[in-house]
């Protein structure tokens, strides 16, 4: 597991513009874009909230799963890129557990997309947008949950792909619909005000519920639910990856020939 983890930390330091990206877009939706949208959209108060916030306030747990998620799907990325140099196929017939090194791999993208998280929200805290540091601190095993959610949607995404220039598409067709049919630019009750069906889209999206996940434990609050329906997508994400990535019933065995 250390040499899988110690290879994807020397590949994400190597990669400064991905670490500068990853926080890049995220400001911006905070500076920008919420500046815009705090007039537009009022907030009711609901839980975890005890008081009316600010709209910044409100989308930051939002961007802290969009971090996950861009960086899920660029960790996949490595995947396939690995895989069609050849070195996913000696990773893969290593005497090792198939679910064990792949695990290694969910582990190593989720610990990057967590430093993402962190160094977010001390930019976050420059604009005087701040949480109750117990709140930091309760994030972390929600953040290793949803992280390795996300990260298993990539891994599933991944074995479906033949060759890496059809990533892209790939990945901008799920990060988009999933990103903005959440909860994480609007609550579910603003949703419903709109249509009943993108409310029900919104409450079934696995992104949701990682969302209101870090949402609730940001606030020292537990969303047992949210947690739940996380940690089975993650289980479902990655029993799919196990398959696909099985060079007996996979695609890699399609990918061979």
């Amino acid at each position: 597991m250390m040499a899988i983890v110690n290879r994807e930390a020397l590949r994400f330091v190597g990669q400064r513009s991905r670490f500068l990206s990853s926080l890049v877009r995220p400001m911006v939706w905070l500076i920008v874009f919420a500046a815009g949208f705090r007039a537009a959209l009022g907030l009711s108060i609901q839980e975890p909230y005890d008081t009316y916030i600010t709209y910044e306030t409100y989308i930051v747990p939002g961007l802290i799963g969009m971090v996950q998620l861009f960086n899920g799907m660029q960790s996949s990325l490595s995947l396939v890129y690995d895989r069609e140099m050849g070195s996913m196929r000696l990773l893969l017939t290593s005497p090792m557990p198939r679910w064990w090194l792949l695990f290694s791999k969910l582990l190593a993208g989720t610990a990057i997309s967590i430093v993402q998280v962190y160094a977010f929200l001390a930019l976050a805290a420059l604009f005087d947008i701040r949480f109750s540091p117990l709140g930091y601190l309760a994030i972390l095993p929600v953040l290793v949950l949803s992280g390795l959610m996300l990260g298993a949607l990539g891994l599933m995404l991944s074995s479906t792909i033949d060759q890496l220039e059809n990533f892209a598409g790939i990945m901008n067709f799920v990060i988009f619909p999933m990103f903005f049919l959440s909860t994480a630019l609007y609550p579910l009750w603003k949703m419903a005000e709109a249509s009943p069906i993108l409310r029900d889209i919104c409450a079934l999206n696995p992104f949701s519920h990682a969302v209101e996940a870090i949402r609730f434990a940001l606030h020292l609050d537990i969303n047992w639910a949210s947690l739940g329906w996380t940690g089975m997508a993650f289980a479902v994400f990655f029993a799919i990856s196990l398959i696909g990535y099985d060079p007996a019933k996979g695609s890699m065995v399609r990918k061979a020939r």
